[in-house]
């Protein structure tokens, strides 16, 4: 094949939900051997263009070709025959299923029965081609969820992808998870595939791509035709529109204790337990916690929102302790919480946006009287939402689910701050958000920091941690490592008690 045509070529493309015109003539190319970035701020409709070309969306005008000429995408299936493959941020798995049997599902067998022995012997060339290896008898629900991202990927390669859409790959991996995975992608662009790399970590993308197309409010606004070329701060701009400048800390005197776990350890939870865990939030601090994801940390969450009882210990909000123990509790001392899966556990996507808004206080006065909605209230508290934190969509009844991640997030912000907390708990803030978006939460947990709320932020991203954080305390196997002053902490330390070592 000439490898001057492309493999895919968008032309032309638009596409409309209602007020918001998400995709406006965007031309995109992507050839053999060529990992081309797609940059943009969280809504500047990348998704979308994706969707439209996967086949779960029909653009409203433009065309695609394949291999330089028009082809008729429908749906994933006509998508996947072109030789079209996605991974979504949110994985389509099976979880009671094996990998192989992920693998399987849906493709049609031989004389009437699954083809596993050819199966295997396909997994197992994509495991030697491109370093990409799963036990073929592992239940999805037994995968961490690296792996669980490795089988989407294998997924796409065994269903015979020549064009591979990564729609923020490394937002829920680790930094050597992060590293394997870009070893894999060089090894499959050596092969002749092409990739389209969406992410908003902007060193990777540098460090990764061979060039970039720039959206911005449906548009293509820039196109980068040397990644490594190119700072993250130009990047950044070209995304934005304008400059973005880091959120400065000002200097605060911490006071009273408002959240304290004493010994705090669990039993039967489906991730780490916690062992023995004693922490405290004051007034007007951040206390970060870092650790290498798998160690406790969804469990602490869990616990200092009422979601998980503590097996033993005590946890006290205020100098009182959670009694009785349970989410509307904690809610009823003062405690805020932004979890750190925003689809299942923040928002119900199903719902209008505005009732999502309000759920966690649907049966307070200011929301129902006697048993009845007030939906005019209800609506009225979206609108003034939706308004001071500039969240991005058609209107107060658009589905919670069709919001991008960053204005699911800023929309979660939103309902938590509208009610003044005393603690404010906080799981991975900015995964998946655009620089931009991310510098908007940094700014609301400082200015919350400034009106004396405690704030617990659990994040991976050590960077963000030391921006904004007073005090880090680490978790290593259900354990505090240690814990240190953000000004005495730097990424090796926090590194060295990740892993277990003694600083």
């Amino acid at each position: 094949m000439n490898s001057t045509i492309p493999i895919v070529e968008m032309r032309g493309v638009s596409k409309r939900f209602g007020a918001v015109q998400a995709n406006e003539a965007v031309d995109l190319a992507v050839r053999p051997g060529e990992i081309v970035g797609l940059l943009g701020e969280n809504g500047a409709g990348k998704t979308t263009l994706m969707n439209i070309l996967f086949g779960a969306y029909a653009a409203d005008a433009g065309e695609i070709r394949i291999d330089g000429r028009p082809a008729r995408i429908g749906n994933s299936a006509d998508a996947l025959a072109v030789g079209i493959g996605m991974v979504h941020q949110h994985f389509h798995l099976a979880s009671r299923l094996t990998v192989m049997d992920n693998l399987l599902v849906g493709l049609p067998g031989r004389g009437g029965r699954l083809d596993r022995a050819g199966a295997l012997v396909r997994l197992k060339e994509i495991a030697s081609r491109f370093n990409l290896s799963l036990d073929p008898d592992r239940r999805v629900s037994s995968l961490a969820v690296g792996e669980q991202q490795r089988l989407e990927v294998i997924k796409a390669l065994f269903r015979g992808a020549r064009l591979l859409i990564l729609d923020e790959p490394t937002a829920v991996l680790a930094p050597e998870e992060a590293e394997g995975l870009f070893k894999a992608l060089r090894a499959m662009t050596a092969d002749g595939l092409g990739i389209i790399f969406i992410s908003h970590k902007l060193t990777e993308v540098r460090g990764l791509t061979d060039r970039c197309v720039v959206l911005r409010h449906g548009k293509v606004v820039a196109a980068i035709a040397e990644p490594a070329r190119t700072s993250s701060a130009e990047m950044a701009r070209l995304m934005c529109g304008h400059e973005i400048v880091p959120p400065e800390r000002p200097s605060s005197e911490p006071g009273a204790v408002v959240l304290s776990l004493d010994k705090v350890s669990t039993a039967g939870h489906g991730g780490m337990l916690l062992r023995d865990v004693s922490l405290s939030v004051r007034e007007g601090e951040i206390l970060g916690i870092a650790g290498v994801a798998g160690n406790g940390q969804r469990a602490l969450a869990d616990v200092v929102a009422g979601m998980l009882k503590p097996a033993g210990g005590r946890l006290e909000i205020g100098g009182v302790p959670v009694e009785p123990y349970g989410p509307r509790r904690v809610q009823e001392m003062g405690l805020g919480r932004i979890p750190e899966d925003r689809m299942t556990q923040g928002m119900v996507t199903s719902l209008p946006l505005a009732d999502s808004m309000v759920l966690p206080r649907i049966g307070t006065a200011a929301f129902s009287a006697r048993g009845l909605l007030k939906p005019g209230a209800i609506t009225a508290f979206a609108e003034e939402q939706i308004r001071v934190f500039d969240i991005r969509c058609p209107g107060p009844m658009a589905r919670a689910g069709s919001l991008s991640g960053g204005n699911l997030q800023k929309a979660l912000l939103a309902r938590e701050l509208a009610f003044d907390p005393r603690v404010l708990i906080v799981a991975q803030p900015t995964r998946g958000l655009d620089i931009g978006a991310a510098r908007f939460v940094h700014e609301r947990f400082l200015d919350l920091r400034t009106r004396r709320c405690g704030l617990m932020v659990i994040s991976e991203d050590l960077e963000e941690l030391l921006t904004l954080s007073d005090r880090i305390a680490v978790l290593y196997e259900g354990r505090v490592a240690g814990v240190l002053l953000s000004k005495e902490a730097s990424i090796q330390r926090l590194g060295l008690l990740m892993s277990g070592a003694q600083h």
